[in-house]
């Protein structure tokens, strides 16, 4: 079984033409971009230009791992901030849809570790809604992996009565942030992953997720928490991983994200080599 490796274009920090057209360059599959705001929110991207950007793909040979729908701030913890949240979701999910991919992506924020606190109930009805129109239409809402536990986030997601929402795992964040095993956690979520973020990370110092994510004031904010770093070079061990996703059948995108670094396409370009030789390496080659 092999894997699909695909770029975020946000990540090359040039115009979504030119990063499409760098994706293909160095040997990506498919693509993820943000359609929160800007030219590619679904408010402003009539469907003419919705078809002639799906045309502009195929001439390159690449499809859409995912669309991210990431709204920001601290996600679905405010049931009135909410409303609109909800509905900006669905039309990206409708997007995601016209757009040939069931995949949106996103942070809901931190889920806590009690059921009973107030936050869990606030998360559980914004996400039981978004499930339900996922269900209704065909896409998945993929929370992405990182704030909470792998534990803490199943159990959320066993919580929900429609199978909408999902998991966009990405192993940085786990490592950078709760300290789990991405081997661990891609056991613990099997069932739900249905998209994956190739990024890795060191954790520098443990803080709490509510912390490292805003939700409360730092108490030592000069101590870094987490760093980025390229693939590779961080606490992501590869193999084991790849060989845990494709012990769960997982056989979907790998796409990478490259948020820091004065030269992301240099850093994206050596991501898609490293990829493909760990792939080898673990012998998931098609």
């Amino acid at each position: 079984m092999s894997f699909k490796i695909g770029v975020i274009t946000d990540s090359f920090r040039v115009d979504i033409k030119e990063a499409v057209k760098k994706a293909s360059e160095i040997g990506a599959q498919g693509i993820q971009f943000y359609a929160t705001n800007g030219k590619m929110a679904p408010e402003n991207l009539s469907r003419a230009q919705r078809k002639e950007f799906l045309n502009m793909l195929d001439s390159y040979g690449l499809k859409i791992s995912a669309i991210c729908g990431d709204l920001g701030g601290h996600g679905f913890v405010d049931e009135e901030d909410n409303i609109w949240r909800i509905e900006k979701s669905k039309k990206i999910m409708d997007l995601a849809k016209e757009l040939d991919t069931d995949v949106v992506t996103t942070h809901i924020g931190v889920v806590p570790e009690d059921s009973r606190h107030p936050r869990w109930e606030t998360l559980r009805k914004a996400c039981q809604s978004l499930a339900e129109y996922g269900d209704s239409v065909g896409a998945y809402f993929a929370i992405e992996t990182g704030p909470e536990r792998a534990e803490v986030l199943k159990s959320f997601l066993d919580s929900l009565d429609s199978k909408g929402v999902r998991v966009n795992m990405d192993p940085a964040n786990l490592v950078m942030v709760t300290g789990d095993d991405p081997v661990e956690a891609v056991n613990i979520l099997g069932d739900y992953i249905v998209h994956t973020h190739a990024k890795d990370g060191i954790m520098l110092c443990k803080k709490s997720p509510e912390v490292v994510y805003g939700m409360i004031e730092d108490d030592n904010p000069s101590a870094e928490a987490f760093r980025e770093v390229p693939l590779g070079e961080g606490s992501v061990d590869f193999i084991p991983y790849l060989k845990a996703l494709d012990s769960i059948g997982f056989n979907g995108f790998l796409t990478i994200e490259r948020e820091v670094g004065d030269n992301p396409a240099k850093d994206i370009k050596l991501a898609v080599d490293f990829l493909k030789q760990k792939i080898g390496e673990a012998g998931l080659e098609e």
